[in-house]
């Protein structure tokens, strides 16, 4: 589609006729160049917050956001060409989120492009994983140690209690995958997307065996082998930089936490497959990712392009008949809904806390990209059917007990992992 001299300001009619089919939950007013003023909606006497005011600097702004909110409602915010006059980003956010609607079910068109989109989005070979990979995590400590936990984990924590800090709840989420996989001494462990490694160092101590973490980011490795050598864990936890794909050997335990969003839906079945082939006859499987609650989807345009390039969030319809045709037993699956929400409460308040050293480093465009980021990821979980769901898998019937209730018998009390975060 080709702008004509007037399109920018025709889009402020276009974006107008949206808004006010769209608002009925909260009310969103937006300023425009000059005299312009359209407010949509009213304020929900129970949700008095969402009562927001924006500005749009110019009217290509509009015209973008009309033409393409996924994408554009995002890099304006980065650009400053949106700027928030009253209000806050978070109840923006709710006030799009609640007030959105995918395609309409009947209509197969946008049904068929919306398939053929999540198809292509999905090519992740060896080397564009490798690249995905490099271009998110490959970014300097002063950005992800200035807001994760001390332990440096960078995926949906456990909270047991909403007033636990955030080292807590990343210690219980150990705990709990420690004690989902059933560790025992001498077992080798492998852990795909091992990040900064505080999970594989977490396991080696719990389960006194041997661990072998696997990344394909660089930067992670080398923080990961530094942090083993300093904890006197070397002998036992290896780290390398490594595809899951290449593989060799077996495992009695595997875990994977955070990574399974970067295979990519034509992989799945090749990913099961290997799952089955690096486990024992009596081993274990934990997998550990974020997903989504109605049936698949595609990416936002604005995350593929800004922050997670190949990734996707699957449905549990898109997952299982992969996890089935590799002959696998799904022995557990559980469902953490408003955890993640709360795991990126925290790392919003702490990136806010951290902004001046942010800045420093990466300036003002790059720290409203990323705050936009963690503020509609947040708003995802809390808005729009998003969840983070656990599976457990083993190739034997009997290789776990046959009731649930080992789960919390093997987990730490809450004082001892307190003492594990004192130590660490």
């Amino acid at each position: 589609m080709t702008a004509t001299p007037d399109a920018p300001r025709g889009g402020w009619t276009w974006l107008e006729r949206i808004l006010s089919r769209r608002i009925r939950i909260g009310r969103l007013t937006v300023l425009g160049p000059g005299p312009r003023r359209s407010v949509f909606g009213a304020v929900p006497l129970d949700a008095p917050r969402l009562d927001v005011v924006v500005r749009l600097k110019d009217y290509r702004t509009a015209w973008k956001i009309a033409f393409r909110p996924d994408l554009y409602v995002g890099q304006a915010y980065m650009d400053a060409t949106l700027t928030i006059e009253q209000g806050r980003l978070e109840d923006l956010l709710e006030i799009g989120l609640r007030n959105s609607g995918g395609p309409p079910r009947w209509n197969l068109l946008a049904r068929g492009l919306r398939a053929l989109q999540h198809r292509l989005q999905q090519a992740n070979s060896g080397e564009r994983a490798r690249r995905n990979v490099v271009a998110h995590y490959d970014l300097s400590d002063v950005l992800y140690f200035n807001f994760l936990d001390s332990d440096k984990q960078y995926s949906c924590a456990y909270f047991e209690t909403p007033e636990i800090s955030l080292e807590e709840a990343q210690e219980a989420k150990k705990a709990h995958i420690a004690a989902k996989l059933l560790l025992r001494p001498g077992q080798r462990v492998l852990d795909i997307g091992c990040g900064w490694g505080g999970l594989a160092l977490t396991l080696a101590r719990v389960g006194q065996g041997q661990v072998t973490g696997i990344t394909l980011s660089a930067e992670q490795l080398a923080v990961a082998r530094r942090r083993a050598e300093i904890a006197e864990l070397d002998h036992r936890v290896g780290f390398a930089l490594e595809d899951y794909r290449a593989l060799r050997g077996q495992f009695d335990r595997i875990v994977s936490v955070g990574m399974f969003e970067h295979v990519g839906t034509p992989y799945y079945q090749a990913f099961f497959d290997k799952i089955a082939r690096l486990l024992t006859e009596d081993g274990v499987a934990v997998i550990h990712s974020i997903g989504r609650m109605d049936g698949p989807g595609v990416t936002s345009a604005w995350i593929r392009k800004y922050i997670f390039p190949g990734g996707y969030v699957p449905a549990l319809s898109e997952v299982l008949p992969a996890v089935e045709r590799a002959g696998l037993w799904v022995t557990d699956i559980e469902i953490l809904r408003l955890h993640y929400a709360e795991t990126l409460r925290h790392w919003r308040e702490r990136f806010t806390a951290n902004l001046d050293v942010i800045r420093t480093k990466y300036g003002d465009r790059f720290c409203r990209m990323w705050l936009f980021y963690l503020t509609a990821s947040e708003m995802s979980f809390r808005h729009d059917g998003l969840m983070v769901f656990q599976l457990q898998l083993a190739r034997s019937v009997d290789a776990v007990p046959l009731t649930r209730d080992y789960i919390t018998a093997r987990e730490p009390a809450p004082e001892a992992r307190l003492a594990a975060i004192a130590s660490a």
